[in-house]
């Protein structure tokens, strides 16, 4: 990867009880984040090249690193999302070139499949922005359960010259969801809405 990383900040979350009533099994969501150097900070660049391959190489980076803190084979993960907070040196559309181009395929990969759309979300923002990922079923979009999201931060990130990109996987839908729609054993996958 040319893009330099300063850090790796892989954070999980395991809801037992909700509203007093037992989560069983718990729904549990993971998130790899990395915060990288933005190449581009400061300057009007036309090729934003190296960041949309920064963007497939961290697809398989924080991919393999959420599924791996859930401890689960990857055809286990349910649900995925991606994210990228721009520090105040770059612009939204660096987060654009790591998220949409390349990220999709290499992220499919290390979650086994994934015909939906992956939601994504982006921001600028400074010191511990804090940015909700997005999550979705990952291979029907219909599936009403599994629309979430994962708020996650870095408190020393983004600096100006910095983004900060964040993968978050699940292998659960909400706690007690209860609100219709398609459920999880009546997914075909093919055309990423059912």
């Amino acid at each position: 990867m040319t893009i330099k990383v300063r850090k790796f900040v892989v954070t999980v979350e395991e809801t037992e009880k909700e509203i007093g009533k037992a989560v069983t099994p718990p729904t549990r969501r993971a998130a790899a984040l990395a915060v990288i150097e933005n190449p581009f900070a400061g300057t009007y660049q036309e090729d934003l090249e190296d960041l949309m391959q920064a963007g497939e190489d961290l697809g398989r980076i924080l991919g393999e690193k959420a599924v791996a803190a859930l401890g689960v084979a990857p055809s286990a993960i349910e649900s995925y999302g991606k994210a990228a907070i721009v520090g105040e040196g770059g612009e939204l559309e660096h987060a654009a070139a790591i998220l949409h181009p390349r990220m999709g395929k290499p992220l499919r990969q290390a979650v086994e499949k994934g015909a939906a759309l992956v939601p994504s979300s982006k921001k600028m923002g400074g010191l511990g922005t804090v940015i909700d990922v997005p999550l979705g079923h990952k291979d029907a979009a219909y599936v009403r359960s599994h629309f979430d999201a994962m708020e996650v931060r870095v408190p020393d990130a983004p600096r100006r010259g910095e983004i900060v990109v964040a993968i978050a996987v699940t292998d659960s839908g909400r706690p007690l969801p209860r609100v219709g729609g398609l459920t999880t054993d009546e997914v075909k996958g093919e055309d990423g809405l059912r």
